[in-house]
């Protein structure tokens, strides 16, 4: 009767293990996709970040391009002002030299005039006379000579200031058509700084516009990252309760066997063997699955460098204490699942991991060769094995140097 009692305690536990088991599975599954939630988003707003210091290194270049555009616009409009300024000097002096031209031209035709009209008013007579007052024939010759001369030479510098005049005004238009073409030139040049000028300005307050965007979307990373590492966080521990449970529902239902079986649940017999400083924690081993040292990872998450050596057996099979001390842990604790610790002094400490059973507890004081636990596969694990471990000084050294 007292063993039905006794069952059905063990039923009532299970089935509540196993309620508060699914819900805590339920809580940890949507914390983990909460978690990944905020790590998206977070890795969004990194990604939206690197596209915005893209932007900005790509409109400073652009910039800067224009920058250069500008200085070197501004040097040919300074040199055109140059020839400009030359230009106008050049006409100055041509408008002068014109004006000089023509004023001889005047002179020449007006004193021509003059002559014309003073021979012609006096009459033909003055040139008889003139002819008449000849000494001699040769001097005749000359007087005649000499009124034709005094006429082909008024017609001469007539014709020869004209063409002055009207060389200086070719060249006065020239130097006035090329005035205007620079002056062109230079309205063409006005704009296009108006228009660089408005591009440079227009980029400027688009690197001002990003640089904010940079610096509100660093701040939202920020916030982002905080909220996605306290998600994992929380997924994290979630996690960890979740297998807590597991392994307490796992315990429960064991401990239903064993109570259906009519087995207990208690540890066997103290067992010593080998002939070294610590007895071996698990004689009924099958193989040595991993030893101390460097080795290749058995699995994701698993270390490289191997702190303890790894026994592999059957599950339940018997784990002892290696010496005398005093229990420090025995709990689940996360990769290396149910892990007992015991402290053996003089800064020595042995560690078992991975048990299926626990026979102690934290403060209990154990004897060399005390049965502890029982082998299993519980937290990090590819399959049922012990895990010892041993601690000197708080380093790791290999096991067997003990054995």
């Amino acid at each position: 009767m007292r063993g039905k009692k006794l069952l059905c305690l063990l039923l009532a536990g299970v089935l509540c293990f196993g309620s508060s088991f699914t819900s805590q599975a339920s809580s940890a599954s949507e914390a983990k996709k909460e978690a990944e939630a905020a790590k998206e988003k977070a890795d969004e707003a990194k990604e939206k970040s690197e596209e915005l210091a893209e932007q900005k290194q790509q409109a400073e270049t652009e910039k800067k391009s224009l920058s250069i555009q500008l200085d070197t616009l501004l040097t040919e409009m300074t040199e055109l002002e140059g020839k400009i300024n030359a230009k106008e000097e050049e006409i100055t002096l041509k408008e002068e030299e014109l004006i000089q031209a023509r004023v001889d031209e005047n002179d020449q035709y007006e004193s021509m005039k003059k002559r014309i009209k003073y021979m012609y008013e006096n009459g033909n007579g003055q040139f008889v006379e003139i002819l008449f007052e000849a000494k001699d024939l040769s001097d005749f010759l000359n007087k005649t000579e000499y009124i034709s001369t005094i006429s082909d030479y008024d017609r001469d510098m007539l014709k020869k200031f004209q063409k002055i005049v009207k060389t200086v005004e070719e060249q006065e238009a020239v130097l006035q058509k090329e005035q205007e073409e620079m002056e062109v030139l230079q309205d063409d040049l006005i704009a296009k700084q108006g228009t660089l000028q408005a591009l440079l300005e227009s980029k400027n307050d688009e690197i001002i516009g990003l640089k904010e965007e940079l610096n509100a979307n660093a701040e939202k990373v920020k916030q982002l990252e905080a909220a996605a590492k306290a998600a994992a966080d929380a997924a994290r521990k979630k996690a960890e309760a979740e297998a807590a449970a597991k392994e307490a529902a796992a315990r429960a239902a064991q401990a239903k066997q064993d109570a259906a079986s009519g087995t207990g649940g208690s540890a066997g017999a103290a067992v010593v063997s080998g002939n070294g400083m610590f007895t071996h924690p698990c004689p009924g081993y099958r193989r040595i699955s991993s030893t101390f040292g460097y080795r290749k990872a058995p699995l994701a998450g698993a270390s490289t460098n191997h702190k303890g050596m790894d026994f592999a057996a059957a599950t339940g099979t018997p784990i002892y204490a290696a010496a005398d001390g005093t229990v420090t842990s025995a709990r689940y604790s996360g990769n290396a699942g149910n892990m007992i610790v015991i402290n053996h002094g003089n800064g020595l400490q042995t560690y078992y991991m991975h048990c299926s059973k626990i026979y102690v507890s934290a403060g209990t004081k154990v004897s060399k060769g005390q049965n502890i636990g029982a082998v299993g596969s519980t937290g990090n694990s590819t399959g049922p094995h012990l895990h010892f471990q041993v601690m000197s000084g708080g380093r790791p050294v290999n096991p067997m140097n003990y054995l």
